[in-house]
């Protein structure tokens, strides 16, 4: 590897060399020549230079490393049709002005993959701006993600409230530079009409926040810190307040956060 620029480690900067992965990557996003496509942390641009090979109507490429975003506008700048913008992902999904419909391809860094996510499912503006997301997660953290697991989790009860999730295929931790101590695993999201209409996804971030702030112990003390003492909704759930919030189903936190909205209204 040509080591024009050393990855950063604070950064969390694993960039993907291999090509044949690069290839079956970006067939997933069905990129077309009036596809608008957003990369998040492009690092030294080897999957951007394949996408730019199918010619989409535009590429925003957001690269929070200052001389790595400078790198790239010198890579690619004979290409009118790419922005590179010196930008946090997380300050960019937050603004509002997007195109619609917009694929969105992503190698996350490991040290905010989750918050990344998070930030994408619990948009309030719905259906979204992006048509897809096809993104790279620690092969750990995609488990916890797609399971339908005996043990529930914050991130699985978020990302599949309104995602329609699916996981084609996982990463060596040969195929990245430098080499990462664990394997990597795509998946992609697709936006849908959820069955349980929760009016602010900020509740649904906070009550799943709040049960599992003790996830090893009984969820009764803060489910009643949610609910001011009030065990009727807990009879109207048919929830046993014994639980763990591990063992509720992802189902079950979004009738809570439902019946909450109701009781803050």
């Amino acid at each position: 590897m040509n080591l024009f620029y050393p990855p950063k480690k604070s950064l969390g900067q694993n960039f993907l060399v291999d090509q044949n992965i690069i290839n079956k990557i970006i067939k997933i996003g069905n990129i077309e020549k009036n596809t608008i496509v957003l990369e998040i942390g492009p690092g030294y641009g080897n999957l951007t230079q394949a996408i730019i090979g199918l010619k989409p109507k535009k590429l925003l490429a957001i690269e929070k490393d200052k001389k790595l975003s400078m790198f790239l506008k010198t890579k690619f700048k004979r290409f009118k049709n790419i922005n590179i913008i010196n930008s946090d992902i997380l300050d960019f999904i937050k603004k509002e002005s997007f195109d619609s419909n917009i694929v969105v391809f992503g190698n996350l860094p490991y040290n905010i993959s989750t918050q990344i996510l998070a930030s994408f499912a619990l948009l309030i503006k719905w259906p979204p701006w992006y048509k897809t997301l096809i993104l790279m997660f620690q092969k750990e953290v995609a488990n916890r993600i797609i399971s339908k697991p005996k043990l529930s989790n914050r991130l699985s009860v978020m990302s599949n409230w309104r995602l329609e999730i699916k996981k084609h295929f996982n990463i060596s931790k040969n195929c990245f530079y430098p080499k990462p101590k664990i394997e990597s695993s795509v998946l992609s999201f697709l936006p849908m009409k959820s069955k349980f209409t929760i009016q602010n996804p900020k509740n649904l971030e906070m009550v799943t926040r709040i049960l599992f702030s003790n996830k090893r112990k009984m969820i009764n003390k803060n489910f009643l810190k949610l609910f001011n003492g009030n065990k009727l909704v807990a009879d109207k759930l048919e929830l046993d307040l014994s639980k763990r919030p591990e063992e509720l189903t992802n189902e079950m936190f979004y009738k809570i956060t439902m019946e909450y909205e109701k009781l803050s209204n």
